[in-house]
């Protein structure tokens, strides 16, 4: 008797672990697509024994707890890949909407000449050429409203690149400010995660597999945004820092609480108690500055620039002598104010200085200025002709466009390298999970088989017992 209720006894451990064990797969198989999920083991152990009058006996099995397969170097890997891609991707959105905000779209194999037939650049010659047709009938008044109709299109095309980068600029500026707002959320989900972690774990290390998924989770969305680095502590804790601009990194969680919030003040992003000056190279947030204040600014200076040289050469050869009215007004000399002066219209451009019918003078010498060399070294703001310069500025965004592109690509597979690693040992593999499956289902059947007679040979025992005292 003795011996059926020890064996009834490891039966049902055995029942309760295999029970266990099938759970834990079901919950693998679940989360089979879920990016943050490590996959969970069940440690099944024996109880141990103790000797009895028979001999040693098995007390049993057990189900020691539930443990997940995660490589916190490949989680490092993982999230220093997911930073450095979101740096490039979002170099590539902000120059790609910078190609859009002036109608042209130019990469690094785009010739100066396939450059010159679009956008701005066209409408630039066409206004150089309508003041070469007009030098050649300055009575026309056609060509007059001709010139007229191809300078209002310049200026109008300057001042919408202008506003369209600027208001690239601004969405930029605007998608920090969020992403910081987004980044400080996860700094507060990561402490107090890391106190639920700590308190869960307190008697059982590594335990807390479903809280230890979502911080890192949270941890690889924040990695998104800035570089960090994860040190965990002995009692499952979590220490984030970032780089400072000193050198030294800057702590942004520690155990359970945020070490100040960040904050962006211009280009300056800060974080940490007392607040310091964070050198981020990786991220989004950081892609989304440099991309405004590098890429996208030099070219919203080119064009200013442009103007600036358009707007002085055309007013000298408009206006020899300086005391009489100017083709543009002298006070707009950006892209963004650029206009026509207000004396100018269709029907009093003037094509020659001396006032005669014949005289083409001034559209000759503003229609030369198309292929004129400019130079510094002479007093101009810019060097060669107009028409290469402004190429130049959007083959050089072409160009730039065109490495982001090719970093993308390397950076991307990298992700997938490194994401395909952390796979292979913390992922879910249906064919294990399913062969896993099988294998408990088997063993609690067979654990119930021999729950059953054992419980057969009991009932047996005890009926015959009671029919012998009868």
């Amino acid at each position: 008797m003795a011996g059926l209720y020890s064996t009834l006894d490891q039966t049902v451990s055995a029942l309760n672990a295999q029970s266990v064990a099938i759970n834990v797969t079901g919950t693998n198989l679940a989360n089979v697509n879920n990016p943050n999920y490590a996959r969970e083991t069940v440690n099944i152990g024996s109880l141990g024994e103790v000797q009895t009058a028979d001999g040693p006996e098995s007390i049993g099995i057990t189900a020691g707890g539930v443990t997940e397969l995660r490589s916190s170097i490949m989680d490092a890997q993982v999230r220093n890949a997911g930073s450095t891609v979101s740096y490039y991707t979002t170099l590539q959105s902000a120059y790609q909407q910078a190609q859009a905000a002036i109608g042209q779209t130019v990469s690094s194999s785009t010739s100066a000449t396939s450059a010159a037939n679009t956008g701005l650049a066209s409408s630039l010659t066409g206004f150089f050429n309508a003041f070469s047709s007009y030098a050649a009938s300055p009575t026309n008044a056609g060509q007059a409203q001709a010139v007229y109709e191809s300078a209002s299109l310049l200026t109008q095309q300057l001042q919408s690149a202008s506003q369209n980068l600027a208001s690239v600029q601004a969405g930029l500026t605007s998608q920090v400010t969020s992403s910081v707002s987004t980044a400080n959320g996860l700094l507060t989900d990561v402490a107090k995660l890391n106190g639920q972690i700590a308190q869960f774990e307190a008697n059982a290390p590594g335990t807390a597999v479903n809280l230890r998924d979502q911080r890192e989770g949270d941890l690889e969305q924040l990695a998104g945004m800035m570089p960090i680095t994860v040190t965990e502590s002995s009692n499952g804790e979590d220490l984030v820092t970032t780089p400072g601009a000193s050198g030294s990194p800057v702590t942004l969680v520690s155990n359970a609480s945020v070490s100040g919030s960040i904050t962006v003040s211009g280009t300056t992003v800060s974080a940490g108690s007392p607040s310091s000056a964070l050198a981020l190279t990786s991220g989004s947030i950081q892609g989304s500055l440099d991309a405004s204040t590098q890429g996208i600014q030099t070219l919203a200076n080119n064009l200013n620039t442009l103007a600036s040289q358009l707007v002085t050469a055309v007013n000298a050869a408009y206006n020899p002598s300086g005391t009489g009215s100017n083709f543009f007004n002298a006070s707009g000399t950006t892209a963004g104010t650029i206009t026509l002066d207000p004396s100018v219209t269709s029907s009093n451009i003037a094509a020659g200085s001396s006032g005669n019918a014949g005289d083409n003078s001034i559209a000759l010498a503003i229609s030369n200025l198309a292929t004129k060399q400019f130079s510094t070294a002479g007093g101009d703001q810019i060097n060669g002709t107009l028409s290469n310069f402004y190429n130049n500025a959007v083959t050089g965004l072409g160009q730039t466009l065109a490495g982001v592109n090719d970093q993308v690509t390397n950076e991307t597979n990298i992700q997938t390298l490194v994401s395909t690693q952390r796979s292979s040992v913390s992922g879910v593999s249906l064919d294990e999970e399913m062969a896993n499956l099988l294998m408990y289902q088997r063993s609690y059947q067979a654990s119930s088989q021999v729950f059953q007679t054992v419980d057969s040979l009991l009932d047996t025992t005890v009926n015959s017992l009671g029919t012998i005292t009868t």
